[in-house]
């Protein structure tokens, strides 16, 4: 079955879940975990989104994830492994009708500042938030179907969002130090 790409406006109970997920991830990962952050559009206030709360989670050890899926498909995720990110694993629940994500990187992973400079740079410049979910409105329009399409679409956006979020980050840490 195609999964359709379905944009929709923000949703207040997006926080809720994401702290939901959160409780019980502490609970399987206790020993292994550093860190968790809600991440991606629906922790952007205010944008539009795909309906699927993005989870980062922060390790110690990325090998030792394996050992946690189990407990993580008790839960009801798929464990995809690294699907296609190297030294990620990376878990979805909800099948087609996917409502999460989890990402999981070992501390020091690159992947893990840039994530997070992604979503606080759209949390702090209103006129960028407000042009990505336009973006994403638009993608999901012109390709309801090709979720491939839609991530091309906003990959641009993305890299550029990422280089201005890494100056913002650079020059906030300069006011601060």
């Amino acid at each position: 079955m195609t999964r359709k790409v379905e944009v929709v406006d923000a949703k207040k109970d997006w926080k809720n879940q994401f702290k939901h997920e959160e409780k019980q991830l502490e609970s399987i990962f206790t020993n292994e975990m550093v860190a968790i952050y809600h991440i991606g559009s629906t922790a952007i206030e205010g944008i539009k989104a795909k309906p699927v709360i993005d989870i980062m989670m922060v390790v110690l050890d990325i090998e030792k994830v394996d050992n946690y899926n189990h407990a993580m498909e008790q839960l009801g995720y798929n464990c995809l492994g690294e699907n296609g990110m190297f030294k990620r694993r990376f878990f979805i629940k909800g099948g087609d009708q996917r409502s999460h994500h989890i990402h999981v990187f070992q501390i020091g992973n690159p992947e893990i500042d840039r994530h997070l400079a992604f979503r606080d740079f759209l949390n702090n410049h209103r006129e960028d938030a407000e042009a990505y979910s336009r973006l994403k409105s638009k993608l999901a329009e012109q390709f309801p179907y090709d979720i491939q399409a839609y991530i091309d679409g906003k990959d641009a956006f993305i890299k550029a969002i990422d280089r201005k979020a890494i100056v913002w980050k650079k020059e906030k840490n300069n006011e601060t130090a």
